[in-house]
C-alpha cells in the first residue's frame, strides 16, 4: 500500500435500523412482496426492497413526509440495510408511488394476511385467541369523491378551450378506476369530526398483541355493521388452523351478528343499552356475586338466549372502577343539580296563559330529569295590571297568568339503581362448557382485548411517520394505511421474541431507570441502539463500536438482527 495515498473513510450511520431489518428478513417481507409482485431485471431496487425501506423509515422515529423520503437514508449505510447497489436517491417518492399502487391491485389485506401467516409460522405465534377491534385516523385535506373530481374537471374545461380542453377530458377518462376506500366524515375515535377519516379493522393475537389481519374502510364505516364481515373473510383467508375464540367489544353484539357468527366461538361485552343488561347490572344482588382470582373482581353468572342465541352472561363487577363510576356519578348529579336549578328558576318566572299550559310544562320538565324529581308542583293565578307597580285601590286586573310552583328534590330510587350499577359490566359468550372456559377463563381473555387497543395507540403515535397522510390518492391512502400495518407486525414481532428469549434464558436488561427488567418495551430497546455507526476503511475494512449494554441487547434478538451489527 502506497504509504502517500490517503486512507479512505466512510462513516455511515446505522443506530436501530439494523434491529429493525433484521426482524423484517426473519419474517421474510422482501421475499414475500416480490413473489406477490413481481420482479424486473432492469429495476434498480425491488418492490420488496422498498417495503422494506419503508418500514424502515416508518419506524426510524422521524417525521419525514413522504417527497423527503429518499432523504432519510442519506448518510445511512443503506446497502448494508437494505440491499447491495441501493442507494437513497432510488428510494423516491416516484418509485414509492408505484410500488404503492401495485400493493393495492394485488390487495392490501391479502397482501397483510400472507405476511401475517409467514410470520406466525415462523414464529410459532399461538392462534387459540383472536382479539377484534375497530378504530378511524384522520387525514387533512379535501379528498373529493370521485363525482365531484368529474364536476370539478367539466367546470374547468368550460372555462378553457382548444388543446387544453381534449387534455382535461383525457384526464377524466384516465382517472375512472373506482375508489378504493370513501375518506370521508364519521364517527371520530380522535374527536375531530372537522377532518375527514378512513377506518382500520384490526385482528391481533392473544400471543404477544401480534396482528393478524388487517382491513382498510370507509371513514364512516360502523364497526357494528363490519364485525361479522371482517371475521368471514379472516375465516375464508387465513389457511393456518382457525381459532379456538373471537373476542371483540360491544360493536359485535346485536342479534343480527350473533345470528350471522352461528356456530363462530366468541366473547364480546353487552351492551349496556339492551334492557335485560341493564336490569341485571341495576337490580342483581350482590349476594349472587363469588370472588374471582383476582381480588379486584366479582362474577355473577347467568343464561341467555339473546337473539335466539344460547349464550352465558358473566355479570362483572370491578371494585376500582365501581369506586371510580361512583365519584364521576356524584360529579355528574351536582352538575345536574346546578343546571337543573337554573333551569327551574326560568319556568317558575315564566307566564303561562292557562293552567293546562303550565301543567303541561311542568311534565316536560319533569321527563328531562334524570337524577331528580319535580314534586310538590302548583299552579298559581297572579292578576297583572295596566301599569307597573302597586296596584291603586279599587282597580280590577287588566288580566290573569298562571304560574308553576315546585321544589326539586333527588329521585332516590333512579340514583339507588344507578349506584347499584356502579364497576358492573356484563360479557357473553357462546362458549357453554364452563369446564373448559371458566369465568375467569373468560374475564381474562376480555381484558386481553387491550392488545388491539395497544395496537391503535401504537399506529396513532405523533412520533410514527405513517400517522400522518402526505399521499393524495385514496389508493395510496390504503396502501400506505397496509405499511403501517407492516410495521406494527415488525415490531410486535421483535417485542414478543425479546421477551420470550429473556425469559426462557432467564436474563433480564436495563429499563429505562437502569432497573433490571424481563419485559422491556421494544421501543426503548431501540433508542438504546442511537448513534450507532458503521465505518468503513478504504470500503473494505470495517469497524463498528457497541457498547456492552448493546451487546448484551443484541443477544436476545436472533441472528438476523446480529449480522447487521457484524456479530455472526
Amino acid at each position: 500500500m502506497n504509504q502517500n495515498q490517503p486512507i479512505e473513510i466512510d462513516v455511515q450511520d446505522i443506530d436501530h435500523l439494523g434491529v429493525i431489518a433484521g426482524i423484517v428478513d426473519e419474517i421474510g417481507i422482501v421475499e414475500i412482496i416480490n413473489r406477490l409482485l413481481g420482479t424486473h431485471p432492469l429495476e434498480k431496487i425491488s418492490a420488496g426492497h422498498v417495503v422494506k425501506a419503508m418500514i424502515l423509515n416508518c419506524l426510524g422515529f422521524l417525521t419525514a413526509p413522504l417527497y423527503l423520503f429518499n432523504q432519510f437514508f442519506v448518510g445511512k449505510a443503506t446497502e448494508h440495510l437494505i440491499g447491495q447497489g441501493v442507494k437513497p436517491e432510488h428510494i423516491n417518492d416516484s418509485r414509492i408511488g408505484r410500488v404503492l399502487d401495485q400493493l393495492y391491485q394485488k390487495g392490501l389485506t391479502s397482501v397483510f394476511v400472507e405476511i401475517a401467516l409467514a410470520a406466525v409460522k415462523r414464529f410459532g405465534v399461538s392462534m387459540k385467541q383472536v382479539h377484534l377491534d375497530g378504530s378511524s385516523i384522520c387525514v387533512q385535506g379535501e379528498y373529493l369523491s370521485d363525482q365531484a373530481k368529474t364536476n370539478s374537471v367539466k367546470m374547468a374545461s368550460q372555462e378553457q378551450s382548444g388543446e387544453h380542453q381534449d387534455l382535461v377530458k383525457a384526464e377524466t377518462e384516465e382517472n375512472t378506476e373506482p375508489v378504493p376506500i370513501k375518506i370521508t366524515h364519521g364517527y371520530s375515535r380522535d374527536y375531530r369530526p372537522d377532518l375527514k377519516q378512513f377506518t382500520l379493522a384490526l385482528m391481533t393475537s392473544g400471543d404477544g398483541d401480534v396482528p393478524l389481519y388487517l382491513r382498510v374502510g370507509n371513514g364512516n364505516d360502523a364497526d357494528q355493521a363490519i364485525f361479522t364481515e371482517v371475521i368471514g373473510e379472516f375465516q375464508q383467508q387465513w389457511k393456518a388452523k382457525e381459532p379456538e375464540v373471537y373476542v371483540a367489544d360491544a360493536a359485535l353484539y346485536s342479534q343480527e351478528n350473533l345470528q350471522a357468527l352461528g356456530a363462530t366461538p366468541w366473547i364480546s361485552r353487552v351492551p349496556a343499552t339492551i334492557a335485560e343488561a341493564q336490569w341485571l347490572m341495576q337490580n342483581l344482588p350482590s349476594e349472587m356475586f363469588s370472588v374471582s382470582s383476582d381480588d379486584n373482581y366479582t362474577l355473577a353468572e347467568v343464561c341467555s338466549t339473546y337473539g335466539g342465541v344460547q349464550q352465558r352472561w358473566l355479570i362483572v363487577q370491578s371494585e376500582s372502577r365501581r369506586l371510580a363510576d361512583l365519584k364521576h356519578l356524584d360529579k355528574r348529579i351536582a352538575k345536574a343539580k346546578s343546571k337543573q336549578a337554573k333551569a327551574l328558576k326560568e319556568l317558575i318566572a315564566h307566564p303561562f296563559a292557562c293552567e293546562t299550559d303550565a301543567l303541561d310544562a311542568a311534565k316536560t320538565f319533569g321527563k328531562e330529569l334524570k337524577y331528580h324529581r319535580f314534586t310538590e308542583i302548583e299552579v298559581q293565578l297572579k292578576p297583572q295590571y295596566e301599569r307597573p307597580g302597586r296596584p291603586r285601590k279599587g282597580e280590577s286586573p287588566k288580566r290573569y297568568t298562571y304560574h308553576l310552583q315546585g321544589t326539586l328534590v333527588l329521585n332516590e330510587e333512579a340514583v339507588t339503581l344507578l349506584r347499584n350499577q356502579a364497576g358492573r359490566f356484563i360479557l357473553a359468550t357462546n362458549l357453554l362448557d364452563d369446564r373448559l372456559w371458566s369465568n375467569q377463563t373468560v374475564l381474562q381473555e376480555y381484558k386481553n382485548q387491550q392488545s388491539c387497543e395497544r395496537g391503535f395507540r401504537f399506529l396513532k403515535d405523533p412520533i410514527f411517520f405513517a400517522s400522518r397522510m402526505f399521499v393524495k390518492s385514496p389508493q395510496r391512502v390504503a396502501s400506505l394505511a397496509m405499511i403501517m400495518g407492516l410495521c406494527l407486525l415488525v415490531y410486535s414481532i421483535g417485542q414478543r421474541q425479546l421477551r420470550s428469549s429473556l425469559a426462557s434464558f432467564e436474563e433480564t436488561v436495563p429499563n429505562q431507570r437502569g432497573q433490571p427488567t424481563e419485559r422491556p418495551t421494544l421501543r426503548w430497546v431501540l433508542q438504546c441502539f442511537q448513534s450507532v455507526h458503521l465505518v468503513w476503511v478504504d470500503a473494505r475494512n470495517w469497524s463498528i463500536k457497541l457498547n456492552d449494554s448493546q451487546t448484551h441487547i443484541l443477544r436476545f434478538l436472533g441472528s438476523a438482527c446480529q449480522k447487521y451489527y457484524f456479530l455472526c
